[in-house]
């Protein structure tokens, strides 16, 4: 096996980054079943155990705030002793997160399930900072390509994920556990074998490869210099506004499908085709973000974000195809923004500091998806889902203006992937 004080070469280097991709592609196959399985029932678990819609958006505010909290201690744990220890500690937390929701929903504690969706939050944090592993040794022309072949490992888990709701409900309830805390349990063992996956498997450490390299192991890498690299406040803004508007519809969707007679098989299909439009199309996406330039796509995450909450807004409340392709095209501008705003800043982020930068603005997302949570339900109760759409898709226009004053500064590559 390679060690990390022979990255000396292109080829030893290109060697190491297809093992590496390998590697994380196949944990989070099992972190996107974790992720969607939760997401699709957690509004739903809240309105059941709360009894009231407002605080239907509480589960996606507390693991989004759990996520912005493990965030940044999963990049400074990646920056001291590399993404492998950092990653795999992550997931299990989130496994951990699970197996607790699991149990409050069985004993109906809700301090037990506050709790444990703040810690159930870890997955979702680690299962996006793990894109960040394959973008250490990729060069500069192909770090959106690398970040897309990981997002698109995820689609596999992701979309099954929810689909399995149903199923694993039933099967849950011959156990005594409730139908829409099952998905839990499903999460928390997909975390399980994600972290195992990558802390048995990730060896060589890219991260601690990527700083032992020399600089002249960059050798094939082409500098963008006729676009726009960006830097790392476009790339964190990009991202936290894509983040925040994406929660908000997306947590209040189930919740309107149930309120208007949709049962848990339509909405698991929203959710599924909503979460394969968040990842599928990563390897065009990565492509158009190395060839066309960070900002382009960035002003079309936006913009696709516009049309998803006017498509949302307008669709007749018992139209799911409508609704289907809402949550599709509010799927694609998150991965359009995810995978731009990622390679800007890792465009822009030394290596010697580069898994902390990640984290903090890792950090900042999820706030934005926590605010995003936890006000949707509250505008949604006084509103109706019709405005919360449209303004979602207003506040996503926001990364036009600024991204493209952004690029007519002159970009500052990091040297060193």
């Amino acid at each position: 096996m390679t060690s990390t004080s022979s990255i000396s070469t292109p080829e030893a280097r290109r060697t190491l980054q297809r093992r590496t991709l390998a590697v994380v592609m196949a944990s989070q196959v099992f972190s996107g079943a974790g992720l969607a399985a939760g997401i699709t029932v957690g509004a739903l678990l809240a309105e059941d155990m709360f009894g009231t819609t407002s605080l239907s958006g509480l589960p996606t505010a507390l693991f989004t705030a759990g996520s912005a909290a493990t965030a940044v201690l999963v990049g400074r744990l990646s920056q001291r002793s590399g993404r492998r220890a950092g990653l795999a500690a992550g997931y299990a937390a989130g496994a951990l997160g699970g197996a607790g929701v699991v149990l409050a929903a069985v004993l109906d504690n809700l301090p037990l399930l506050l709790v444990s969706l703040l810690v159930y939050g870890a997955g979702t944090a680690t299962n996006l900072q793990a894109r960040y592993a394959g973008t250490d040794l990729a060069t500069v022309d192909r770090r959106g390509r690398a970040v897309s072949t990981v997002l698109v490992a995820t689609t596999l888990g992701a979309v099954a994920g929810p689909n399995l709701v149903a199923p694993i409900g039933e099967l849950s309830e011959r156990y005594g556990i409730p139908a829409l805390a099952g998905p839990f349990a499903l999460a928390a063992v997909a975390y399980g074998i994600a972290g195992t996956v990558l802390f048995l498997l990730l060896r060589p450490d890219p991260l601690l490869a990527a700083r032992t390299a020399p600089a002249s192991s960059v050798a094939g890498g082409r500098e963008p210099g006729r676009r726009f690299a960006g830097s790392v406040m476009a790339g964190a803004v990009t991202m936290v506004l894509t983040q925040v508007v994406m929660v908000a519809v997306m947590t209040m969707t189930p919740v309107h499908m149930q309120a208007h007679g949709h049962d848990l098989q339509a909405t698991g299909l929203v959710i599924a085709i909503h979460i394969a439009a968040m990842y599928l199309p990563s390897p065009v996406t990565g492509v158009l973000v190395d060839r066309a330039g960070r900002v382009p796509v960035a002003v079309a995450a936006g913009s696709t974000l516009l049309a998803a909450g006017v498509v949302a807004a307008l669709a007749p409340e018992d139209s799911v195809v409508l609704l289907t392709v809402a949550l599709a095209l509010l799927g694609l501008g998150w991965n359009l923004g995810l995978v731009s705003g990622t390679a800007m800043i890792t465009d822009n982020a030394p290596t010697d500091g580069r898994a902390r930068t990640q984290g903090t603005v890792d950090l900042c997302v999820a706030l934005a998806g926590a605010g995003g949570g936890i006000t949707s339900g509250m505008i949604m109760n006084a509103t109706g889902y019709a405005t919360l759409s449209i303004a979602g898709g207003v506040l996503a226009l926001a990364v036009v203006p600024f991204v493209v004053t952004s690029a007519r500064r002159k970009p500052r590559l990091s040297r060193r992937p």
